[in-house]
């Protein structure tokens, strides 16, 4: 179910840094006491294949991220001592050393459950044992939420495991909110900054397509 619109959960998380501090981060405390966006991306695991690519790709733009405003952090289900491992551990040795953001810790995956993003392909009641058995790794897609100073969700999406995402279209995205927020326009497909926006009626959508 989507939660595009609504306030994001209300959850505090494990999270960890490059320096190996374990502490708790709460995604709408930290978007609403700070008064910033926050850009949460989900990538399954860490030691794989794709996953240090995307933390890489973030942490290369994470200047014109801060520059929007727009706090970064990464997540996925692994532990806060295996993220330090991985933060440790060089690039050329498929780490992501270097990596400045914070990383949650969601091993009890009780967020990453509330959002509904983990690959549990099935789920069966074992009378014998009285337990579920999970048929799937139980780890998340890659789900991206982009959240408002007041902890609204205005983006969501989901990519399955082996597609990375592009990182320049999330600045592309937060760019286009903050024209919305900021000039009360709306933004057509395509849109980036120092294009023209419209107006959010019919006369504007003809007015955008008869110039453009």
């Amino acid at each position: 179910m989507s939660i595009v619109g609504k306030t994001f959960p209300d959850i505090q998380v494990d999270a960890m840094n490059e320096m190996g501090d374990t502490f708790k981060i709460n995604i709408l405390e930290e978007a609403k006491k700070n008064k910033k966006k926050v850009l949460l991306f989900w990538y399954p695991k860490d030691f794989t294949y794709v996953c240090p690519t995307e933390l890489h790709a973030f942490q290369s733009k994470l200047k014109e991220f801060e520059d929007r405003n727009t706090i970064v952090i990464g997540a996925s289900c692994d532990t806060p001592e295996v993220h330090f491992a991985w933060l440790s551990t060089s690039k050329d040795n498929g780490g992501i050393e270097g990596v400045t953001y914070p990383l949650l810790a969601d091993s009890n995956r009780n967020l990453s459950s509330m959002l509904g993003i983990l690959d549990i392909q099935n789920e069966k009641y074992n009378e014998e044992t009285d337990s579920f058995i999970v048929e799937g790794d139980n780890v998340t897609y890659r789900a991206t939420y982009l959240i408002d100073e007041e902890g609204t969700v205005f983006h969501e999406g989901v990519n399955h495991m082996p597609v990375g995402r592009n990182v320049n279209e999330f600045l592309r995205l937060i760019d286009a909110y903050s024209h919305v927020q900021t000039h009360g326009e709306v933004c057509p497909a395509n849109w980036e900054e120092g294009s023209a926006a419209m107006s959010a009626d019919a006369k504007g959508t003809a007015e955008y397509l008869k110039n453009n």
